[in-house]
């Protein structure tokens, strides 16, 4: 058991020996509890080091290096479902030395990714995929006649979703031999929530004895699949890890293994609190200067729900399994009987809440931009359509640093701009957050906020200041020649940018409605309109100023900067905004470029 995070390489020397799962395949099974003791001193260290994901990896330690001893990676298929767990994993295939690049620039990727390694067979990121993608793959090698195995490892966390479900229906219509991998360690980020964990955990206390192979009591539910069910066994233990794996391997048809883990497995402190371990920021030296802790954009917004729920009790606030991370854990233990986590089922949230609106509540659905992706014919047809009145409040909209491209919440405009009647507000900083959570629930319709991962620039909020005027911006700053039209919390950069260049400076504050007037205002009185965004390019809050452009007899020239049209790698989010040309070297070089080609063509 480990108390503490190596901060020196520990001895290893096994595990030094594992260059590929076929070197790991040489040895014999009573090696493999010693090689699961020095992957977790590694793994300590080497997150340790680059921060990342913690406690899911540690608890799948002797479950990864069990798959790669008995499968033939990467001919057979192994998935791993959201990839919060695949550290060991990327440990054992070939990349034990880059695990100290891990979510750096030019490093390995945070998760699973097809693009980094040949025993990536799938990219994950969002969870309760896995299923489905293993299935394809089975079927895959059952239409071209050959043997190899397919593997999918969900969590019980990702099992509460309907996708997870539509899977195993599938795959028990299509007999496809495929191996189904329960890991229940009865958390996903937060404890789970739901029916489903209720019942697992019940068949964990009623099924503390040797694996059941019938599937006629423990494994009921997926045994009414038609999926050959084992366990529940003791995902640490390699005496019962390893026959029950060689079964349901050797077995043909559609097979269930339920294991059980232990989050954190082997760091006290982890074990102890696998909330606070899922993640962790990389280990500091001991002379670095502490950093000072501010409020985030989510502490902001878990201050205001909480306070307006206090004065309406219509108020209901519902997520997706993000308690922790959209910051509701105050709103929970204020007010739990109108606090719903829905587990990870993103469609089901936003339906929920549907009918909460039907019912004259008013629900607030807290979700992450990237994850708001998942429910999008919920909020076009059950949302959007009956224009019922209901707060999104979309976290981590923008780029979100070190997760990288799965995690980045780059398109939450474009694909809500087109949807009638929908308000689209895009904040600044806290205080404007704030203030617009007042403007989007005062508002009787569907209205959304996005607001980015971390801290902006505002250090002190005034609660007390009113909603803003719907569909209004403000005029920052007057200047020559250009006016740059900022969405959301690029503010401070472009503050700097219209400084140095003389720009008039707007702070736009919504998407949808525009401010058609204050547009006609800039575009009359300058020769170039720049909007500024943290989204993509294409279909974002510049395509609206351009589109409503388009439509009038004057000629505007507009040019717009946000993310460019490709996938942005895991990089811290300043390295991440540099690199889209989106700090304020980068903004002022392209308005300069655009100045300089007008005045070279006039």
């Amino acid at each position: 058991m480990f108390t503490q995070i190596p901060t020196e390489r520990p001895s290893t020397p096994l595990l030094d020996r594992i260059t590929s799962p076929q070197a790991l395949r040489q040895l014999s099974a009573r090696e493999l509890p010693a090689l699961a003791r020095e992957l977790r001193a590694f793994l300590l260290y080497s997150v340790g080091v680059t921060g990342g994901h913690f406690g899911a990896g540690l608890g799948v330690v002797e479950l990864t290096i069990a798959l790669h001893y008995l499968m033939e990676t990467p001919e057979d298929s192994l998935i791993w479902d959201v990839g919060h767990q695949s550290y060991p994993h990327k440990i054992l295939t070939e990349r034990r030395e880059a695990m100290l690049t891990m979510r750096q620039p030019g490093g390995l990727a945070p998760f699973p990714k097809r693009a980094e390694s040949r025993y990536d067979c799938f990219g994950t990121g969002h969870s309760s995929t896995s299923i489905s993608a293993a299935l394809g793959m089975a079927l895959a090698n059952q239409l071209r006649g050959l043997n190899n195995k397919s593997v999918a490892v969900i969590g019980d966390g990702a099992m509460s979703a309907g996708m997870a479900f539509e899977a195993l229906s599938h795959a028990a219509h299509t007999r496809a031999d495929l191996l189904v991998i329960l890991n229940d360690n009865e958390m996903s980020i937060s404890p789970n929530e739901g029916g489903l964990a209720t019942y697992l955990a019940q068949q964990l206390r009623q099924n503390s004895a040797a694996p059941n192979l019938d599937g006629a009591t423990t494994g009921a539910l997926f045994g009414a699949l038609t999926f050959e069910y084992q366990g529940p066994v003791d995902g640490h233990d390699f005496d019962r890890l390893l026959p029950a794996l060689q079964h349901s391997l050797s077995t043909p048809g559609p097979q269930f293994l339920h294991i059980t883990t232990q989050k954190g497995k082997g760091f006290v402190p982890a074990e102890s609190d696998p909330v606070g371990y899922h993640a962790i920021t990389k280990i500091e030296p001991l002379d670095a200067k502490p950093k000072a802790k501010r409020a985030k954009f989510c502490n902001i917004f878990g201050r205001w729900l909480t306070q307006t729920a206090a004065d309406d009790k219509r108020l209901v606030g519902i997520t997706p399994a993000m308690r922790e991370g959209s910051d509701l854990i105050q709103f929970s233990e204020r007010f739990p009987e109108r606090y719903f986590d829905v587990a990870i089922a993103e469609q089901h949230a936003a339906t929920l809440a549907a009918g909460f609106a039907c019912r004259d509540m008013k629900p607030v659905l807290a979700i992450y931009s990237t994850f708001l992706q998942r429910a999008y014919d919920q909020l076009v047809h059950d949302i959007a359509i009956q224009e019922l009145d209901i707060l999104l409040a979309v976290d981590r909209a923008g780029l979100v640093g070190e997760d990288g491209a799965t995690h980045a919440g780059l398109f939450d405009i474009a694909f809500m701009r087109c949807l009638p009647g929908l308000v689209i507000m895009t904040p600044s900083d806290e205080q404007e957050l704030y203030q617009l959570l007042k403007t989007g629930y005062e508002h009787p319709g569907p209205a959304a906020v996005r607001y980015p991962r971390g801290s902006g620039s505002c250090t002190d909020v005034d609660e007390r200041l009113p909603a803003l005027p719907l569909g209004r911006g403000e005029i920052k700053r007057q200047g020559q020649r250009a006016a740059l039209l900022n969405f959301g919390p690029l503010l401070p950069q472009a503050q700097q940018v219209a400084e140095t260049l003389d720009l008039t400076l707007v702070d736009m504050r919504f998407v949808k409605p525009l401010d058609n007037a204050l547009i006609d205002q800039l575009a009359s009185a300058h020769e170039l309109l720049v909007t500024l965004e943290d989204h993509a390019t294409a279909g974002g809050a510049g395509s609206a100023v351009l589109e409503y452009l388009s439509g009038k007899a004057e000629e505007t020239r507009v040019l717009t900067l946000g993310v460019p049209d490709r996938w942005i790698d895991h990089a811290s989010r300043e390295e991440q905004l540099s690199e889209c040309g989106l700090d304020a070297p980068g903004i002022e070089h392209a308005v300069r470029s655009a100045l300089n080609r007008h005045t070279q063509t006039s």
